[in-house]
């Protein structure tokens, strides 16, 4: 299917704005063409609370997290890992998908600012994703009830982190997850998929700049085929909380993002999996621009309910 109306208008607007290509700028630059999108979101629904905290890591950081806490009877506890190559991104830029969340769902939503890259280079931001996901499973009875669920997503960058997460904690025995939804997620390291070397798919991201971010975030090749970097590298999927899994139609990360669905499916975790026509990479985090958005948050949604009502993930 063809690109979608609203995403060719809007590529068309941002190429009137000008400027180099992602892969050539210096990260401070991509960093504030992101920001500029900020204020196109609009705001977010009220919520009861928002409580902006940090949380220590284990060597010495301080974590900043904004907790969106949309009611006192909350329904579980949403860890949200924001996308942008690990190297853009931040909790102002994903406030308004946070709060939509929250409001939908009934949950607290925690935004996790996790160290960006190259400043801080792998396994830095997985490291804080683990970190934070933590930290809400020991805490969360101060937002929602003990034994609420807990639930970790993201998109992109962020998706990868919610993959890595969900990993480890079937390998370390905890926390247990209810629910894990990848937007399309980065999983693999391999640039010569299909997806990514169809013309297509050059859109908002392209194959240069996913070669740029993973250059900042993992400059040593040699840790790029490790699980905790390229999740379809794991060995096992046994333990693995049930998973969204939202794919991009015209992605180059699309055939990763349905290689490690089918991995997950193949290992007898319950997932669901749509590939969402005419969107490209990015649609779910331009609320209140892209129509995309919506249709992507109604998925999460749905998942996120039927996790809550005890129904079965698998569809």
């Amino acid at each position: 299917m063809a690109l979608d109306p609203a995403t060719t208008a809007f590529l068309a607007e941002m190429a009137k704005a000008g400027g180099p290509p992602l892969h050539e700028m210096a990260p401070q630059e991509a960093r504030a063409m992101s920001e500029g999108f900020t204020p196109l979101y609009g705001d977010g629904p009220e919520m009861t609370r928002v409580e902006n905290r940090t949380v220590p890591t284990p060597d010495g950081h301080q974590l900043p997290i904004r907790l969106l806490v949309p009611t006192d009877n909350a329904r579980g506890v949403i860890a949200y890992l924001h996308g942008g190559g690990w190297v853009v991104g931040s909790l102002d830029g994903y406030d308004t998908l946070g709060r939509q969340l929250a409001e939908r769902t009934g949950c607290v939503v925690a935004l996790v600012d996790y160290r960006l890259a190259p400043e801080h280079v792998f396994p830095s931001a997985a490291d804080d994703a683990w970190t934070a996901v933590q930290w809400l499973a020991a805490n969360r009875a101060t937002y929602a009830a003990a034994d609420a669920p807990l639930i970790v997503g993201g998109d992109s960058a962020g998706g990868n982190l919610a993959a890595v997460v969900a990993q480890r904690a079937a390998r370390e025995n905890g926390p247990e997850l209810a629910l894990q939804f990848l937007a399309y997620p980065v999983i693999d390291c391999d640039f010569d998929t299909p997806s990514y070397l169809d013309p297509a798919n050059e859109l908002m991201l392209t194959r240069d700049a996913m070669v740029w971010f993973w250059d900042l975030y993992v400059p040593e090749a040699k840790d790029r085929t490790r699980w905790e970097v390229a999740p379809i590298n794991a060995k096992s999927f046994d333990g693995v909380a049930p998973a969204a899994v939202l794919i991009a139609e015209h992605d180059v990360l699309h055939d990763e993002g349905r290689k490690y669905a089918q991995a997950l499916r193949s290992a007898g975790v319950p997932l669901r999996e749509k590939v969402f026509t005419g969107q490209m990479h990015g649609f779910f985090q331009f609320v209140n621009i892209l129509p995309g958005a919506k249709d992507g948050m109604d998925y999460v949604v749905e998942a996120v309910e039927d996790v809550l009502a005890g129904a079965d993930i698998a569809r």
